[in-house]
């Protein structure tokens, strides 16, 4: 290790979950990192959805289990009145209260020894002071100050969604979500219903971000006096909130020379084809975590962060930017269609089996060699 090195410590700016993850990851392997997050509380309010792939979570090496707030076995997609119903035997995705996931990993980091400064919102002044002696780490979300900052580029493709808690029985729901698939409701991506506990209704909608698509508050109120209208009909609204979320792959997530290194929704390592990001930006977080300490001992450089994240994630990236573009341009008669094919074919049995919602590279691969 060189001098220079050794006396480098990690800035992370965001302390959202792929944030907290890498300082965790740090901390254990002995890196001195500070956490700068501007709200008071991290994760506040959780705007984002928390279905997630129960493969997906045990690989992140959180003690996620007291976030769970209900245990999914399949999905409906809905194209008009068309339904392909994919149902396992087995769970397959649990619900979190993101809320939640993020206070168990501030509590890891803490007890890991990761130093967090809350309320502190990083300015352009503070990233050129710390750039003389930090790598700084980028993990604050999909208009990253730090990409912007050391011109590292942007995303151009973001997906608007509006998200919205209910008080509800789900028991008519079941341990079900519902997926609806319809450009004249949410253009460019798909609108939901899951439910979140026995008790509590999670509606959701996502629109392209484009100008004649309007904003997700407006594309809500489409969704919620058309397909969501008998099952919001004497739901008590509890919360809701907006959200914005990158829909492809940051075109640059490394610059070794400022030693500048982004993760998460910040890099955009997203499924485009839900807009999940948790189970990308966290396994990213934790190859940043070990390319950071090669790099402090003098033993790799940052961009192999790069390269251990491409080799492991790309293909499925781009199969799930080509899903969202498939049901993007098909619309709800090509979706209809698509659907009352593979109802014909027996896919939703292929799809119980062999499913998986993070990685559809398995899934093709299965398709072909069974």
């Amino acid at each position: 290790m060189t001098n220079k090195q050794n006396a480098l410590n990690v800035a992370i700016v965001g302390a959202g979950t792929a944030g907290l993850i890498l300082a965790k990851e740090l901390a254990q392997k002995g890196v001195a990192v500070t956490v700068y997050e501007r709200k008071a509380k991290p994760g506040y309010p959780p705007s984002a959805s928390g279905i997630l792939s129960i493969k997906g979570l045990n690989l992140l090496g959180i003690d996620y289990k007291k976030a769970i707030t209900n245990t999914l076995y399949g999905a409906r997609l809905h194209a008009g009145n068309t339904v392909f119903e994919v149902r396992s035997d087995k769970p397959v995705a649990y619900v979190v209260d993101r809320q939640m996931l993020n206070q168990i990993c501030y509590d890891e980091s803490i007890n890991a020894g990761v130093k967090i400064e809350l309320r502190k919102a990083i300015t352009t002044q503070d990233l050129r002071g710390m750039g003389k002696n930090s790598i700084i780490v980028g993990a604050d979300g999909a208009v990253s100050l730090v990409a912007k900052y050391f011109n590292m580029g942007s995303v151009d493709k973001y997906i608007l969604t509006y998200r919205a808690v209910f008080e509800k029985n789900t028991e008519e729901i079941g341990n079900m979500v519902d997926l609806f698939f319809d450009n004249s409701v949410s253009p460019g991506f798909f609108s939901w219903l899951a439910p979140e506990s026995k008790s509590l209704l999670e509606a959701g909608i996502g629109v392209e971000s484009k100008k004649k698509n309007g904003n997700s508050a407006q594309a809500f109120e489409r969704f919620a006096k058309t397909y969501a209208a008998n099952t919001l009909e004497h739901a008590k609204l509890k919360y809701a909130y907006a959200s914005i979320i990158p829909i492809e792959a940051h075109r640059k997530v490394v610059d070794e020379r400022n030693r500048v290194l982004l993760v998460g929704d910040a890099a955009g390592q997203v499924k485009a084809s839900t807009g999940g990001g948790i189970i990308y930006g966290g396994n990213a977080a934790k190859m940043a975590a070990e390319a950071i300490k090669k790099y402090l001992k003098g033993e790799g450089s940052l961009i192999d962060y790069k390269t251990a994240f491409e080799e492991k994630y790309a293909k499925d990236m781009r199969l799930h930017k080509l899903i969202r573009n498939t049901y993007a341009t098909l619309g709800c008669r090509g979706m209809a269609l698509l659907f009352k094919t593979f109802n014909a074919i027996g896919m939703d049995k292929f799809l119980s089996k062999y499913g998986d919602m993070d990685s559809p590279s398995l899934i093709f691969k299965r398709l072909f060699i069974r």
